[in-house]
Protein backbone atom coordinates (compact mmCIF):
# COMPACT_ATOMS: atom_id res chain seq x y z
CA UNK A 1 0.00 0.00 0.00
CA UNK A 2 1.50 3.72 -0.84
CA UNK A 3 1.42 5.80 1.93
CA UNK A 4 -0.71 8.34 -0.48
CA UNK A 5 -3.53 5.27 0.45
CA UNK A 6 -2.91 5.29 4.34
CA UNK A 7 -5.34 7.67 6.67
CA UNK A 8 -2.50 10.66 7.92
CA UNK A 9 -2.00 10.80 11.46
CA UNK A 10 0.16 13.61 13.01
CA UNK A 11 2.50 12.61 15.94
CA UNK A 12 3.57 16.28 17.73
CA UNK A 13 6.15 14.43 19.97
CA UNK A 14 10.02 16.42 21.35
CA UNK A 15 10.89 12.82 23.02
CA UNK A 16 12.43 11.44 19.89
CA UNK A 17 12.66 7.88 21.33
CA UNK A 18 8.88 7.97 22.33
CA UNK A 19 8.50 9.61 18.91
CA UNK A 20 9.98 6.51 16.96
CA UNK A 21 7.65 4.21 19.58
CA UNK A 22 4.83 5.73 18.73
CA UNK A 23 5.67 5.21 14.59
CA UNK A 24 6.11 2.06 14.71
CA UNK A 25 2.82 1.53 16.76
CA UNK A 26 0.94 2.79 14.05
CA UNK A 27 2.62 1.52 11.13
CA UNK A 28 -0.87 0.77 9.29
CA UNK A 29 -1.31 4.81 8.85
CA UNK A 30 0.48 7.56 6.67
CA UNK A 31 2.30 8.98 10.08
CA UNK A 32 3.70 12.74 10.12
CA UNK A 33 6.10 13.65 13.09
CA UNK A 34 6.53 17.05 14.53
CA UNK A 35 8.63 18.31 17.91
CA UNK A 36 7.24 21.87 18.12
CA UNK A 37 4.29 24.00 17.40
CA UNK A 38 5.87 25.63 14.73
CA UNK A 39 6.15 22.20 12.63
CA UNK A 40 2.91 20.82 13.53
CA UNK A 41 1.01 23.71 12.39
CA UNK A 42 3.17 23.30 9.00
CA UNK A 43 2.58 19.69 8.85
CA UNK A 44 -1.07 20.20 9.61
CA UNK A 45 -1.38 22.69 6.53
CA UNK A 46 0.15 20.98 4.04
CA UNK A 47 -0.78 17.58 4.73
CA UNK A 48 -4.44 17.84 6.67
CA UNK A 49 -4.33 15.00 8.70
CA UNK A 50 -7.23 14.02 9.96
CA UNK A 51 -6.12 13.17 13.44
CA UNK A 52 -3.34 14.70 15.76
CA UNK A 53 -1.52 12.85 18.90
CA UNK A 54 -0.18 15.66 20.75
CA UNK A 55 2.22 15.76 23.69
CA UNK A 56 1.00 18.62 26.13
CA UNK A 57 4.28 19.23 27.32
CA UNK A 58 6.24 20.85 24.40
CA UNK A 59 9.53 23.13 23.84
CA UNK A 60 10.67 25.29 25.09
CA UNK A 61 8.50 24.73 28.25
CA UNK A 62 8.50 20.52 27.83
CA UNK A 63 8.13 20.67 31.51
CA UNK A 64 4.64 22.75 31.37
CA UNK A 65 1.91 22.68 29.31
CA UNK A 66 0.96 26.14 28.14
CA UNK A 67 3.00 25.83 24.94
CA UNK A 68 0.98 22.23 24.28
CA UNK A 69 -2.51 24.28 25.16
CA UNK A 70 -1.05 26.74 22.54
CA UNK A 71 -0.43 23.77 19.99
CA UNK A 72 -4.27 22.84 20.48
CA UNK A 73 -5.62 25.80 19.99
CA UNK A 74 -3.81 26.86 16.87
CA UNK A 75 -5.02 23.09 15.30
CA UNK A 76 -8.45 23.43 16.25
CA UNK A 77 -8.22 27.27 14.85
CA UNK A 78 -6.83 25.86 11.42
CA UNK A 79 -8.83 22.98 11.45
CA UNK A 80 -11.80 22.36 13.59
CA UNK A 81 -12.63 19.16 12.31
CA UNK A 82 -9.25 17.60 12.91
CA UNK A 83 -9.66 14.84 15.89
CA UNK A 84 -6.72 16.13 18.47
CA UNK A 85 -5.80 13.42 21.36
CA UNK A 86 -3.69 14.71 23.53
CA UNK A 87 -1.04 12.77 25.82
CA UNK A 88 0.12 13.82 28.98
CA UNK A 89 1.81 12.51 32.51
CA UNK A 90 0.14 9.79 34.64
CA UNK A 91 -0.98 12.25 37.22
CA UNK A 92 -1.92 15.38 35.17
CA UNK A 93 -5.24 14.41 34.64
CA UNK A 94 -6.54 17.82 35.28
CA UNK A 95 -4.96 19.27 32.15
CA UNK A 96 -6.08 16.78 30.13
CA UNK A 97 -9.67 17.27 31.01
CA UNK A 98 -8.71 21.26 30.48
CA UNK A 99 -7.46 20.07 27.18
CA UNK A 100 -10.85 18.52 26.04
CA UNK A 101 -12.74 21.53 27.66
CA UNK A 102 -10.70 23.36 24.94
CA UNK A 103 -11.89 21.11 22.02
CA UNK A 104 -9.70 18.14 22.32
CA UNK A 105 -11.32 15.15 20.79
CA UNK A 106 -9.92 12.98 23.65
CA UNK A 107 -6.58 12.12 26.24
CA UNK A 108 -4.61 9.61 27.18
CA UNK A 109 -2.07 9.97 30.27
CA UNK A 110 1.47 8.07 29.92
CA UNK A 111 2.97 5.42 30.20
CA UNK A 112 1.74 4.23 26.82
CA UNK A 113 0.06 1.19 26.27
CA UNK A 114 0.02 0.94 22.24
CA UNK A 115 -3.20 -1.27 22.12
CA UNK A 116 -5.58 1.10 24.27
CA UNK A 117 -3.85 3.84 21.94
CA UNK A 118 -4.54 2.06 18.90
CA UNK A 119 -7.89 2.30 20.10
CA UNK A 120 -8.51 5.55 20.74
CA UNK A 121 -7.05 6.69 17.30
CA UNK A 122 -8.83 4.07 15.74
CA UNK A 123 -12.22 5.35 16.88
CA UNK A 124 -11.17 9.23 16.05
CA UNK A 125 -11.06 8.28 12.46
CA UNK A 126 -14.16 6.63 12.54
CA UNK A 127 -16.03 9.45 13.90
CA UNK A 128 -13.94 11.99 11.85
CA UNK A 129 -15.47 9.55 8.99
CA UNK A 130 -18.79 9.65 9.92
CA UNK A 131 -19.03 13.65 10.58
CA UNK A 132 -17.42 14.16 7.17
CA UNK A 133 -19.77 12.20 5.57
CA UNK A 134 -22.57 13.97 7.35
CA UNK A 135 -21.23 16.94 6.50
CA UNK A 136 -21.44 15.84 2.24
CA UNK A 137 -24.93 14.76 3.06
CA UNK A 138 -25.69 18.08 4.81
CA UNK A 139 -24.22 19.94 1.94
CA UNK A 140 -26.05 18.38 -0.93
CA UNK A 141 -29.21 18.36 0.91
CA UNK A 142 -29.87 21.91 -0.23
CA UNK A 143 -30.24 20.55 -4.03
CA UNK A 144 -31.20 16.90 -3.06
CA UNK A 145 -34.90 15.42 -2.82
CA UNK A 146 -34.41 13.81 0.43
CA UNK A 147 -33.99 16.87 2.97
CA UNK A 148 -33.39 16.07 6.10
CA UNK A 149 -32.97 12.71 5.67
CA UNK A 150 -29.47 10.79 6.72
CA UNK A 151 -28.52 7.37 5.49
CA UNK A 152 -25.73 6.42 6.84
CA UNK A 153 -26.50 2.27 7.54
CA UNK A 154 -28.22 -0.45 5.07
CA UNK A 155 -31.83 0.04 6.27
CA UNK A 156 -32.07 3.49 5.97
CA UNK A 157 -30.20 3.57 2.28
CA UNK A 158 -32.90 0.68 1.54
CA UNK A 159 -35.61 3.34 2.51
CA UNK A 160 -33.91 5.97 0.93
CA UNK A 161 -33.90 3.50 -2.57
CA UNK A 162 -37.67 3.03 -2.08
CA UNK A 163 -38.25 6.61 -2.27
CA UNK A 164 -36.69 7.36 -5.54
CA UNK A 165 -38.39 4.36 -7.27
CA UNK A 166 -42.32 5.51 -6.14
CA UNK A 167 -41.12 8.81 -6.18
CA UNK A 168 -42.26 9.51 -9.69
CA UNK A 169 -44.55 6.90 -9.79
CA UNK A 170 -48.55 8.12 -8.68
CA UNK A 171 -49.11 4.83 -6.24
CA UNK A 172 -50.14 5.10 -2.99
CA UNK A 173 -47.17 5.05 0.15
CA UNK A 174 -47.90 2.89 3.30
CA UNK A 175 -44.87 4.03 5.54
CA UNK A 176 -44.37 2.22 8.79
CA UNK A 177 -42.16 3.13 11.66
CA UNK A 178 -42.25 3.86 15.45
CA UNK A 179 -43.31 7.60 16.41
CA UNK A 180 -40.74 9.88 15.98
CA UNK A 181 -38.43 8.10 13.26
CA UNK A 182 -39.38 10.48 10.67
CA UNK A 183 -42.29 8.97 8.75
CA UNK A 184 -43.38 12.75 7.45
CA UNK A 185 -39.65 13.40 6.10
CA UNK A 186 -40.00 10.80 3.86
CA UNK A 187 -43.55 11.71 2.49
CA UNK A 188 -42.68 14.91 1.47
CA UNK A 189 -39.15 13.49 -0.35
CA UNK A 190 -41.34 11.14 -2.01
CA UNK A 191 -43.68 14.31 -3.04
CA UNK A 192 -40.22 16.29 -3.81
CA UNK A 193 -39.55 12.92 -6.32
CA UNK A 194 -42.93 13.31 -7.96
CA UNK A 195 -44.56 15.23 -10.68
CA UNK A 196 -46.72 16.78 -8.14
CA UNK A 197 -43.69 18.12 -6.22
CA UNK A 198 -44.98 22.25 -7.36
CA UNK A 199 -47.99 21.40 -6.10
CA UNK A 200 -49.13 21.35 -2.43
CA UNK A 201 -48.03 18.83 0.25
CA UNK A 202 -51.07 18.75 2.81
CA UNK A 203 -50.57 16.68 5.75
CA UNK A 204 -53.62 15.58 8.31
CA UNK A 205 -52.83 14.16 11.83
CA UNK A 206 -55.89 11.77 12.16
CA UNK A 207 -55.23 10.93 15.47
CA UNK A 208 -55.24 14.31 16.53
CA UNK A 209 -58.56 15.37 15.34
CA UNK A 210 -62.00 14.45 16.52
CA UNK A 211 -63.82 12.31 14.24
CA UNK A 212 -66.78 15.27 12.93
CA UNK A 213 -63.98 17.91 12.23
CA UNK A 214 -61.38 14.87 10.40
CA UNK A 215 -64.40 14.45 8.65
CA UNK A 216 -65.03 17.96 7.50
CA UNK A 217 -61.10 18.53 6.88
CA UNK A 218 -61.15 15.58 4.58
CA UNK A 219 -63.98 15.96 2.48
CA UNK A 220 -65.65 19.29 3.55
CA UNK A 221 -68.94 19.97 4.52
CA UNK A 222 -71.83 22.36 3.68
CA UNK A 223 -73.24 24.86 5.58
CA UNK A 224 -74.68 24.05 8.98
CA UNK A 225 -73.46 20.08 8.42
CA UNK A 226 -70.51 20.63 11.13
CA UNK A 227 -71.54 21.87 14.45
CA UNK A 228 -70.77 25.43 14.92
CA UNK A 229 -70.20 25.82 11.14
CA UNK A 230 -72.05 29.15 9.19
CA UNK A 231 -70.08 28.68 6.02
CA UNK A 232 -69.18 25.50 3.84
CA UNK A 233 -65.64 23.91 4.04
CA UNK A 234 -63.38 22.72 1.01
CA UNK A 235 -62.10 19.67 1.84
CA UNK A 236 -58.40 19.27 1.66
CA UNK A 237 -58.54 16.51 -0.11
CA UNK A 238 -59.87 19.30 -3.36
CA UNK A 239 -58.00 22.20 -2.28
CA UNK A 240 -54.48 19.63 -2.45
CA UNK A 241 -55.63 18.56 -6.14
CA UNK A 242 -52.95 18.25 -8.29
CA UNK A 243 -50.67 17.66 -5.17
CA UNK A 244 -50.25 15.15 -2.08
CA UNK A 245 -51.77 14.58 0.82
CA UNK A 246 -50.41 12.66 3.99
CA UNK A 247 -52.49 10.84 6.48
CA UNK A 248 -50.05 10.32 9.22
CA UNK A 249 -51.36 7.91 11.93
CA UNK A 250 -53.93 6.52 9.73
CA UNK A 251 -53.99 3.39 12.09
CA UNK A 252 -56.63 5.98 14.45
CA UNK A 253 -58.86 6.76 11.85
CA UNK A 254 -62.31 5.68 12.78
CA UNK A 255 -64.12 2.91 10.65
CA UNK A 256 -66.79 5.14 9.17
CA UNK A 257 -64.13 7.75 8.00
CA UNK A 258 -62.30 4.46 6.66
CA UNK A 259 -64.75 3.67 5.00
CA UNK A 260 -65.86 7.14 3.02
CA UNK A 261 -62.01 7.39 2.44
CA UNK A 262 -62.07 3.94 0.88
CA UNK A 263 -64.53 5.29 -1.55
CA UNK A 264 -62.84 8.02 -2.60
CA UNK A 265 -59.64 6.21 -3.83
CA UNK A 266 -61.65 3.98 -5.53
CA UNK A 267 -63.46 6.69 -7.04
CA UNK A 268 -61.38 9.57 -6.81
CA UNK A 269 -64.84 11.63 -6.47
CA UNK A 270 -66.36 13.18 -3.74
CA UNK A 271 -69.73 13.27 -3.08
CA UNK A 272 -71.62 15.84 -0.92
CA UNK A 273 -74.35 14.40 1.61
CA UNK A 274 -77.85 15.63 0.78
CA UNK A 275 -76.57 17.25 -2.21
CA UNK A 276 -76.49 16.46 -5.98
CA UNK A 277 -72.95 17.66 -6.80
CA UNK A 278 -70.03 15.90 -6.70
CA UNK A 279 -66.46 16.78 -7.31
CA UNK A 280 -63.02 15.30 -8.37
CA UNK A 281 -59.64 15.00 -6.39
CA UNK A 282 -56.88 13.93 -8.51
CA UNK A 283 -54.52 13.48 -5.32
CA UNK A 284 -51.82 11.30 -3.95
CA UNK A 285 -52.31 9.48 -1.45
CA UNK A 286 -49.51 8.78 1.41
CA UNK A 287 -50.40 7.08 4.81
CA UNK A 288 -48.19 6.08 7.85
CA UNK A 289 -48.51 4.59 11.01
CA UNK A 290 -47.07 3.46 13.89
CA UNK A 291 -49.83 0.63 14.71
CA UNK A 292 -49.56 -2.72 13.78
CA UNK A 293 -52.32 -2.74 10.97
CA UNK A 294 -52.48 -6.75 9.93
CA UNK A 295 -53.18 -6.97 14.06
CA UNK A 296 -55.81 -3.99 14.00
CA UNK A 297 -57.42 -5.95 10.82
CA UNK A 298 -57.83 -8.80 13.05
CA UNK A 299 -59.71 -7.30 15.74
CA UNK A 300 -61.49 -5.14 12.85
CA UNK A 301 -60.57 -1.73 13.56
CA UNK A 302 -59.05 -1.12 10.76
CA UNK A 303 -60.51 -2.16 6.95
CA UNK A 304 -58.45 -4.80 5.25
CA UNK A 305 -59.41 -3.20 1.84
CA UNK A 306 -58.68 0.22 2.68
CA UNK A 307 -54.90 -1.37 4.08
CA UNK A 308 -54.52 -3.41 0.65
CA UNK A 309 -55.58 0.38 -1.35
CA UNK A 310 -52.97 2.56 0.52
CA UNK A 311 -50.32 -0.18 0.50
CA UNK A 312 -49.48 -0.38 -2.71
CA UNK A 313 -46.13 0.30 -1.77
CA UNK A 314 -45.30 -0.26 2.02
CA UNK A 315 -41.61 1.50 3.37
CA UNK A 316 -40.82 0.18 6.76
CA UNK A 317 -38.60 3.05 8.74
CA UNK A 318 -35.99 1.64 10.92
CA UNK A 319 -35.87 2.43 14.76
CA UNK A 320 -32.78 4.36 15.82
CA UNK A 321 -31.67 1.70 18.03
CA UNK A 322 -31.39 -0.60 14.66
CA UNK A 323 -29.64 2.28 12.54
CA UNK A 324 -25.78 1.68 13.85
CA UNK A 325 -23.74 4.95 13.64
CA UNK A 326 -27.11 6.90 13.21
CA UNK A 327 -27.51 8.61 16.67
CA UNK A 328 -23.90 9.84 16.19
CA UNK A 329 -24.20 11.55 12.79
CA UNK A 330 -27.33 12.72 13.60
CA UNK A 331 -26.30 14.31 16.65
CA UNK A 332 -23.74 16.10 14.96
CA UNK A 333 -25.99 17.22 12.03
CA UNK A 334 -28.41 18.73 14.52
CA UNK A 335 -25.72 20.27 16.03
CA UNK A 336 -24.85 22.35 13.07
CA UNK A 337 -28.43 22.94 12.20
CA UNK A 338 -29.08 24.22 16.19
CA UNK A 339 -26.11 25.67 17.40
CA UNK A 340 -26.14 28.91 15.72
CA UNK A 341 -30.00 29.57 17.00
CA UNK A 342 -29.63 27.95 20.73
CA UNK A 343 -25.92 28.41 21.70
CA UNK A 344 -26.04 32.15 22.66
CA UNK A 345 -23.25 33.18 20.31
CA UNK A 346 -20.76 30.13 21.64
CA UNK A 347 -21.44 27.81 18.98
CA UNK A 348 -20.77 24.62 20.43
CA UNK A 349 -17.49 22.80 18.35
CA UNK A 350 -18.71 18.88 18.57
CA UNK A 351 -19.33 16.12 21.38
CA UNK A 352 -17.12 14.16 23.84
CA UNK A 353 -16.06 10.73 24.11
CA UNK A 354 -18.34 9.73 26.81
CA UNK A 355 -20.85 11.78 25.19
CA UNK A 356 -20.53 9.19 21.89
CA UNK A 357 -20.33 6.49 23.93
CA UNK A 358 -24.11 7.71 25.22
CA UNK A 359 -25.57 8.60 22.15
CA UNK A 360 -24.37 4.97 20.77
CA UNK A 361 -25.72 2.94 23.61
CA UNK A 362 -28.88 4.73 24.65
CA UNK A 363 -31.88 2.92 22.82
CA UNK A 364 -33.84 6.45 21.73
CA UNK A 365 -37.31 5.07 22.35
CA UNK A 366 -38.41 8.37 21.40
CA UNK A 367 -36.24 7.72 18.19
CA UNK A 368 -34.97 10.95 15.96
CA UNK A 369 -37.78 13.52 17.93
CA UNK A 370 -36.41 12.18 21.30
CA UNK A 371 -32.63 12.84 19.87
CA UNK A 372 -33.69 16.01 18.58
CA UNK A 373 -34.80 17.78 21.75
CA UNK A 374 -31.61 16.34 24.05
CA UNK A 375 -28.97 17.67 21.28
CA UNK A 376 -31.31 21.09 21.49
CA UNK A 377 -31.11 21.06 25.12
CA UNK A 378 -27.68 19.79 25.25
CA UNK A 379 -26.70 22.87 22.99
CA UNK A 380 -28.69 25.39 25.71
CA UNK A 381 -27.27 23.72 28.71
CA UNK A 382 -23.66 23.04 27.82
CA UNK A 383 -20.73 25.51 29.55
CA UNK A 384 -17.89 24.59 27.30
CA UNK A 385 -17.46 23.84 23.70
CA UNK A 386 -18.00 20.64 23.74
CA UNK A 387 -21.27 18.66 24.99
CA UNK A 388 -21.04 16.10 26.95
CA UNK A 389 -23.19 13.11 28.33
CA UNK A 390 -24.31 14.78 31.10
CA UNK A 391 -25.57 18.02 28.91
CA UNK A 392 -27.41 15.42 26.90
CA UNK A 393 -28.89 13.99 29.79
CA UNK A 394 -27.73 10.55 28.95
CA UNK A 395 -25.16 7.66 31.30
CA UNK A 396 -22.47 6.61 28.95
CA UNK A 397 -23.07 2.94 28.68
CA UNK A 398 -24.73 2.20 31.65
CA UNK A 399 -23.35 -1.27 32.37
CA UNK A 400 -19.74 0.13 31.63
CA UNK A 401 -18.80 -2.32 28.58
CA UNK A 402 -16.62 0.66 26.65
CA UNK A 403 -14.24 0.36 30.21
CA UNK A 404 -13.12 -3.48 29.87
CA UNK A 405 -12.08 -6.45 27.61
CA UNK A 406 -10.44 -3.88 24.75
CA UNK A 407 -9.87 -6.49 22.95
CA UNK A 408 -13.73 -6.78 22.37
CA UNK A 409 -14.34 -3.61 22.07
CA UNK A 410 -11.96 -3.24 19.39
CA UNK A 411 -13.66 -5.84 17.47
CA UNK A 412 -17.04 -4.47 17.98
CA UNK A 413 -15.92 -0.76 16.72
CA UNK A 414 -13.85 -2.82 13.69
CA UNK A 415 -17.06 -4.25 13.01
CA UNK A 416 -19.48 -1.43 13.42
CA UNK A 417 -16.51 0.88 11.24
CA UNK A 418 -17.02 -1.72 8.49
CA UNK A 419 -20.39 -1.99 8.26
CA UNK A 420 -20.71 1.72 8.12
CA UNK A 421 -18.59 2.06 5.27
CA UNK A 422 -19.93 -0.22 3.30
CA UNK A 423 -23.27 1.26 3.72
CA UNK A 424 -21.70 4.48 2.97
CA UNK A 425 -20.04 2.97 -0.37
CA UNK A 426 -22.83 0.95 -1.56
CA UNK A 427 -20.94 -2.26 -1.11
CA UNK A 428 -17.82 -0.57 -2.81
CA UNK A 429 -15.48 -3.04 -1.96
CA UNK A 430 -12.57 -0.64 -3.33
CA UNK A 431 -14.27 2.52 -1.98
CA UNK A 432 -14.86 0.70 1.05
CA UNK A 433 -11.19 -0.15 1.79
CA UNK A 434 -10.20 3.44 0.76
CA UNK A 435 -12.67 4.93 3.02
CA UNK A 436 -11.24 2.55 5.70
CA UNK A 437 -7.50 3.33 5.40
CA UNK A 438 -6.97 -0.52 4.22
CA UNK A 439 -5.54 -2.81 1.35
CA UNK A 440 -8.17 -5.12 -0.28
CA UNK A 441 -6.94 -8.35 0.86
CA UNK A 442 -7.41 -6.48 4.42
CA UNK A 443 -10.69 -5.90 4.24
CA UNK A 444 -11.64 -9.21 2.77
CA UNK A 445 -9.74 -10.86 6.10
CA UNK A 446 -11.77 -8.40 8.13
CA UNK A 447 -15.49 -9.13 6.49
CA UNK A 448 -14.31 -12.72 6.63
CA UNK A 449 -13.49 -12.55 10.35
CA UNK A 450 -16.47 -10.54 11.20
CA UNK A 451 -18.96 -12.80 8.90
CA UNK A 452 -19.85 -9.29 7.32
CA UNK A 453 -21.91 -10.16 4.29
CA UNK A 454 -21.25 -7.78 0.78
Amino acid sequence: MHNSEKPRLLIVEDDLGLQKQLKWCFDGYEVLTATTRNEALAQLRRFEPRVVLQDLGLPPDPEGVEEGMHTLRDILSLAPQTKVIVVTGHNDRDNAVRAVSLGAYDFYLKPVDTESLRLIVSRAFYIYELEEENRKLREAQFSAPFEGLIATDDAMLRVCRMVERVGPTDVSVLIWGESGTGKELIARAIHRQSSRRERRFVAINCAAIPEHVLDSELFGSAKGDVQDSHEQTIGKLVLASGGTVFLDEIGEMPLALQAKLLRFLQDRVIERAGRDESLAADVRIIAATSKDLPALIAEQAFRQDLYFRLGEVTINVPPLRERPGGATVLAHAMLRKFSAIHSKGKPKRGFTQDALAALEAYSWPGNVRELENKVKTAIIMAEGPLITAEDLGLREAGNGELLFNLREVRGRAERRAIQQALSITDGNISRTAELLGVSRPTLYDLLNKYGIQH
